[in-house]
């Protein structure tokens, strides 16, 4: 494992920018998440890692020896990175442990280490009693174990991972991030996991990268991102909730200010002095029959165990979590309680992208 960073990184296709001046760490052994919608560059970033294209400037480090920035570019094969694609990039005519043992293979190393390190890679991922057979004999799921394997197998400083979810099942796709856990566990290799999905990185990364136009908007772990979003984008497509404009009104204790929020004035959690959005997730709302501000039930959506509402209130649209299922049309009571509030100076623009893309 080996520690990963970026530094003024920035990449152009055909004078569009693909990355804008992309500055960051991953610490050795870190689980790190690259999050955000179809073209906000995280899959550049990632082949830029890996060494596929090569970054219009700054630099890229592994380990501490630089792999790409003006004056030098290692190519891919030196890198000693491990990559797990969608697509699973097996070869059809090689066995299970064929394709694990290729890496080593290439590398030329003797026979008997070969069979070992494969032996302990299928054993690693569950995949030993599947040794001698095909890729087409495999369900999506073990196919995704074996090019898992395959990256494990000559013990790569770093593993990239770009969206290997996407092709599988729901049912599957919670499955193999159990696998993906286990893997980064007992491997403490360092990861860096593509996708557009928030729950896959929540639930996986130990922080997320939200991308949005080639930048990083905020750079937290999963709770952070979810409790206290820097900017309208990251609230708006982190989660759910609603992300509304709201005026300070005075100092209310520590970390805390008066803010006033759809006409009722809240006592808000807040980093900053001069807040203009608050982000209002549905542990923030509490339904009550004696409350002032009143909603209109717009949905009702059962999640097991409690229902999750969809409310129109002061021409905002609100989430909630109730035990009662309620009906479509009806008037509820609900009351504010202590939302987030920050600063962002490009707000309705974000806040715009970020319902888009959600």
């Amino acid at each position: 494992m080996a520690e990963l960073n970026f530094s003024g990184v920035t990449k152009s296709f055909g004078g569009a920018p693909a990355l804008d001046d992309i500055t960051a760490g991953i610490r050795a052994g870190e689980f790190v998440a690259l999050l955000g919608p179809s073209g906000c560059g995280k899959t550049t970033l990632l082949r830029l890692t890996a060494g596929f294209d090569r970054p219009d400037a700054g630099s890229i480090t592994l380990g501490g020896a630089v792999m790409a920035d003006p004056a030098r570019f290692v190519p891919p094969e030196e890198r000693e990175i491990g990559i797990v694609f969608q697509s699973y990039a097996l070869w059809p005519h090689k066995t299970v442990a064929g394709n694990v043992a290729y890496p080593l293979e290439v590398r030329r190393r003797p026979r008997a280490e070969r069979d070992r390190r494969v032996a302990e890679a299928l054993n690693l991922t569950g995949l030993t009693a599947f040794a001698d057979r095909m890729p087409a004999q495999l369900s999506g799921g073990q196919r995704q174990r074996v090019a898992l394997a395959r990256c494990l197998v000559f013990e790569p400083r770093a593993v990239l991972l770009d969206e290997p979810l996407a092709n599988l099942d729901l049912a599957l796709r919670a499955s193999m991030q159990d696998v993906f856990r286990m893997f980064h566990r007992r491997t403490g290799a360092t990861m860096v996991y593509v996708t557009h999905d928030q729950g896959e990185a929540l639930a996986l990364a130990d922080r997320v990268a939200v991308m949005e136009s080639g930048r990083i908007r905020q750079f937290a772990p999963p709770e952070l991102l979810y409790r206290e979003p820097s900017n309208c984008f990251v609230a708006g497509f982190v989660g759910e909730g609603a992300v509304i404009a709201a005026r300070p009104m005075g100092q209310a204790g520590q970390g805390r200010l008066r803010m006033q929020v759809l006409g009722q004035e809240v006592t808000a959690r807040t980093e900053t002095p001069t807040p203009n959005y608050v982000s209002l997730r549905p542990e923030n709302i509490t339904l009550s029959d004696s409350a002032p501000l009143r909603a209109r039930v717009s949905g009702c959506t059962y999640l097991g165990g409690r229902f999750r509402l969809a409310l129109e209130a002061e021409g905002e649209t609100l989430s909630a979590f109730s035990t009662q299922r309620a009906q479509v049309g009806e008037t509820l009571g609900l009351s504010l309680r202590e939302p987030w509030a920050f600063h962002d100076p490009e707000g309705e623009t974000l806040m715009a992208r970020a319902l888009a893309d959600a």
